[in-house]
């Protein structure tokens, strides 16, 4: 976990994570940075329930999206205590389902079909991938597309390099489920409410693409039950038991969770997973899984923040925080 203290670790957001994204995120956390009467309540806070995600988002969805600091600070503070409720209840549960345009490739690769579990699973948005459409662009314009027939939610990805060899319906799910420390329920209409406020600002186009997932999903609600990953990963994978002995494929994964589990937990998991009959796909950013990153080829893209797609501890590719783009390392 970070060691910058509250402050910096404000300022970092702003002009690593919003700057270019979120104009309005990157004016609120440099305010926060520099005002002592927020840093002094974010301290008063858990360190895990500081992040500015959180902050902004509980004061969206207690106050509604300001127009700048000066109502962002009105809204913090006038109405503190159901901020520092919001906060102290939610997770920065950001369930994006553009990220599962750079898991297809290697979920296609896999022997079908598939039984999915996520760990970290939020509502379960990612447990959809056959339930999506995909359409892969490099820069020249060459384009591929897989997944579901038209209809389906399109997920769009710019590929650096050879666009991934998948075709329609490449991946089959018989079987899938999800863990997460607090389900959002796909049905419920304040949980959906959460999910929204946490897409930022600016983005409408992953709002959009949210609301498309969350109408899929709610045909068919993912099942993801309640506790901690460590203590309910093996219940889980018995019960996908059948499934694997019928002929499903077992695939543990998740995208971007590990970095909010402290140690030993996240050693623990690490090494439950690499030991399991199946295979494990990770998403998550340079620094997580030691084990991984001494395999990467190389750093991240010059000038970018980036997950590392991974299977079994082998890097696959880099790819942009939700989705948007793909760099394949081989």
């Amino acid at each position: 976990m970070s060691r910058r203290t509250t402050a910096e670790e404000y300022r970092f957001f702003a002009s690593a994570m919003a700057r270019g994204s979120s104009p309005l995120y990157e004016q609120l956390a440099l305010g926060v940075a520099g005002d002592a009467e927020l840093i002094g309540m974010l301290d008063g806070l858990p360190p895990a329930k500081r992040q500015p995600n959180l902050l902004f988002a509980a004061a969206r969805h207690v106050g509604g999206t300001p127009d700048g600091y000066a109502r962002f600070r009105d809204i913090v503070l006038g109405h503190r205590d159901a901020v520092v409720a919001t906060m102290l209840a939610r997770r920065t549960q950001t369930n994006e389902p553009g990220r599962c345009a750079a898991l297809y490739p290697a979920l296609a690769a896999l022997p079908q079909p598939l039984a999915l579990l996520e760990v970290g699973a939020s509502a379960g948005l990612c447990l959809l991938p056959d339930r999506y459409a995909y359409e892969y662009t490099r820069d020249n314009g060459t384009t591929v597309r897989a997944g579901a027939a038209d209809g389906a939610p399109r997920l769009h990805c710019r590929v650096e390099g050879a666009p991934p060899a998948v075709g329609a319906d490449a991946v089959r799910v018989a079987w899938r489920a999800g863990i997460d420390l607090n389900p959002l329920d796909v049905t419920d209409e304040d949980d959906v409410r959460w999910l929204r406020t946490l897409v930022w600002p600016e983005q409408l186009d992953r709002l959009a693409r949210l609301d498309a997932a969350l109408e899929v999903a709610r045909r068919d609600p993912p099942r993801v039950v309640a506790g901690d990953l460590n203590a309910r990963l093996d219940e889980l994978v018995a019960e996908a038991g059948g499934a694997v002995r019928a002929g499903a494929t077992l695939v543990v994964f998740h995208t971007a969770v590990l970095d909010y589990v402290p140690e030993p937990g996240r050693g623990a998991f690490v090494d439950r997973v690499r030991r399991l009959d199946g295979h494990w796909l990770s998403q998550e950013a340079p620094g997580v899984v030691p084990s991984i990153d001494t395999r990467l080829p190389g750093p991240p893209p010059a000038g970018t923040i980036a997950y590392v797609v991974s299977l079994d501890e082998r890097p696959l590719a880099f790819s942009a925080l939700h989705g948007a783009w793909l760099r394949p390392l081989a």
